[in-house]
Order: structure tokens, then C-alpha cells, then sequence
């Protein structure tokens, strides 16, 4: 009998285009996970407002990453499973599906399910747990499995932000650079709103997220915490590439308004400049595959506004993408839970 393996990410439009950028935004930002307030509001919001204005302008910025072949997150992710699949071999079926559009998490699943595998392992591939991508991947991937006939045995990695093979391969992808011929460095994660932190904190019974020093370590308190699984991310990353105190910060960036965790990765990036930084590297930690928030907010947008108060430089330290480090660390995720 043979193992499923069913690599999870966000999703992205059919194409840069308005008309696919809108069906993407309608989709993404209805989850009741991602926009959690009452369903007229978020009907109104999302649908009077947010994607009417926003549908043109973002399609612009994916016009801007776009390549001959398509949007680079489908794919970097496709590498990875077609990677992942070679090295995993034959007693293994690996299948890719997306949150939100195309290919999505039915087809990916209807596939394992006519593979007639004994057991799926599913890897949203997001490496610190939040409920608006985590949690609402897995929760859409069970409700699809719940209308089968015959459910398998299901297995769920839903964080690995602190495996050894993880850092392994963020490592890996640091010692192309130099590091000490930065100035800085910074850990940029994609940020979330405080009220998402304060009731995942909350789901344990724990007192509310101060945002403050509780995030230090890790706990049973917080242990499914995002902004404490981002601060331990930097912090193992900190003593691996040997980072000398001061000279690094985690921030969180693709903030919506100013209630989302902070520090913001742009603030970050303008003051350092004005400071007289020269050189920055930046690390985006959230994401395992290259996509609009790394190759454009980061290694475009960042870059103009550290060059406009004075910087020269800002560096993207590439996303683990199809790294054959980072393959291996996959394979021994899946071996670990057959």
C-alpha cells in the first residue's frame, strides 16, 4: 500500500490579469480564518471594498513577477513535489494543492484518494502555525476528506518552524552571502493582525498575548503561537549564522492597517537607512517557496524604499524553494510520520 504526501500552500491567481486577481482576492479574503469578523461585515468589506479597490493594483504587482512559465509560487511549489516525489520513490504518491485557486486541495486529494493510498501526511507548507493559513488549510482539507466513503489514516505537520532540517536548509541558503559585509539583517515574517495572536493564546487558556517578552521562549502556552514560533525561528537562525546581538531584528511585513503585529519590515528598512545602514540582508523565514511577498515587497519595494533614505542596498536571501536540502529535510518530515 502506498503513502500520501499532500504539500499545502496558499494559492495564487491563474494570472496576472484583473479579472484572475480578483477571483484569487474574492476567494483568499472571505475566509472566515483570514478576515474573522461577522459574515455581513466581511461580505461588505471584502467584497464592497477591499477587492474592488485592490484587484487592479495587485494585479499589477504580479505583473511584475510573472514569468514566461507563470506565477513563481505554483512554480516553486511544483519543483518541490516533483522533487520531492523523485526522492521519496515509488511507494509514495505526491500530490500539490492550494488553499485558494488552482490546483486545489480537492483535486490534489481526489488524485490520493483514486492512488487508493492507506494513509495521507499532509505538510501545509507554512513553517510557523497560524490559524488563517494553517488552520484554515488543514480544516478545508478535512472537510473534503469527510465526504468520502472510505476516510484513510491522516497525519498533520502543522508547524516545523523549529525542525533541525528546516534551519538546515535556511542555513543553507544564508552561506551564499557574506554576512559580515551587512550592516544589518532582518528576519521578515508575514504579519498577522494582534487579535489573531491574542486568541490563539487564548485557545489554550493561557492569559491574552501581551506581544511582549512571553514570545522569549517557547511554552505550552505558546507553543502554537505565530509570533512566538517567528521569534524562535530568528532565534535559532541568530546562533546557527553566528549573528552578533544588535545586528539583526524580526519584523513582519504585508501589514493592512496598523493593528497587525509589529515591528512593520518597512518602518524597519526606513530607519535603518536614516541611521546610514548601507547594506541589508533580509531573510523572509514565513515562506518556503518564492512568491510576490519575497521577490517583489522584499527584493523590490524594500530595496526602493532603503535606496530613497539613503541605503544602497537590500538583499533577499532566496526562499528554500527546490533546495535539495530543504527536499531532505521534507523526506525525513514524511519518514517520521509513516
Amino acid at each position: 500500500m502506498k503513502t500520501g504526501v499532500l504539500l499545502i500552500n496558499l494559492g495564487t491567481p491563474d494570472s496576472p490579469k484583473t479579472p484572475d486577481v480578483r477571483k484569487y482576492l474574492t476567494q483568499f479574503l472571505n475566509d472566515p480564518r483570514v478576515i474573522d469578523i461577522s459574515p455581513v461585515g466581511r461580505f461588505i468589506l471584502v467584497n464592497g471594498i477591499i477587492v474592488p479597490f485592490r484587484a487592479s493594483k495587485s494585479a499589477k504587482l504580479y505583473q511584475h513577477i510573472w514569468t514566461k512559465e507563470g506565477s513563481p509560487l505554483l512554480i516553486n511549489s511544483t519543483k518541490q513535489k516533483e522533487a520531492l516525489q523523485k526522492t521519496l520513490g515509488d511507494q509514495f504518491v505526491v500530490e500539490l494543492g492550494m488553499r485558494y485557486q488552482s490546483p486545489s486541495l480537492k483535486s490534489a486529494l481526489d488524485k490520493l484518494r483514486l492512488a487508493q493510498v492507506e494513509k495521507i501526511i499532509m505538510i501545509p507548507m507554512y513553517p510557523q502555525y497560524a490559524s488563517s493559513s494553517t488552520g484554515s488549510s488543514i480544516e478545508e482539507a478535512i472537510r473534503v476528506i469527510r465526504k468520502w466513503e472510505v476516510t484513510p489514516s491522516v497525519k498533520i505537520i502543522s508547524k516545523f518552524y523549529d525542525h533541525p532540517g528546516f534551519i538546515d536548509a535556511c542555513v543553507e541558503r544564508a552561506q551564499k552571502y557574506n554576512i559580515s559585509e551587512y550592516d544589518h539583517v532582518m528576519f521578515s515574517y508575514h504579519g498577522l493582525p494582534e487579535r489573531h495572536i491574542a486568541k490563539g493564546s487564548a485557545h489554550y487558556g493561557a492569559n491574552s498575548c501581551k506581544l511582549g517578552s512571553c514570545c522569549d521562549s517557547i511554552t505550552k502556552d505558546n507553543q502554537y503561537c505565530y509570533r512566538a514560533n517567528c521569534f524562535e525561528t530568528t532565534r535559532q537562525l541568530v546562533k546557527r549564522l553566528n549573528i552578533p546581538e544588535g545586528k539583526y531584528e524580526t519584523t513582519f511585513q504585508s501589514r493592512l492597517n496598523d493593528k497587525w503585529i509589529k515591528p512593520y519590515s518597512d518602518n524597519v528598512i526606513r530607519e535603518k537607512a536614516k541611521e546610514g545602514k548601507k547594506k541589508m540582508l533580509v531573510f523572509s523565514p514565513a515562506f518556503v517557496a518564492d512568491c510576490l511577498e519575497t521577490i517583489y515587497e522584499i527584493g523590490t519595494e524594500y530595496d526602493e524604499i532603503f535606496k530613497e533614505h539613503g541605503g544602497e542596498k537590500v538583499q533577499l536571501v532566496e526562499s528554500l524553494n527546490d533546495s535539495p536540502v530543504w527536499i531532505g529535510a521534507l523526506k525525513q518530515m514524511v519518514i517520521a510520520n509513516c
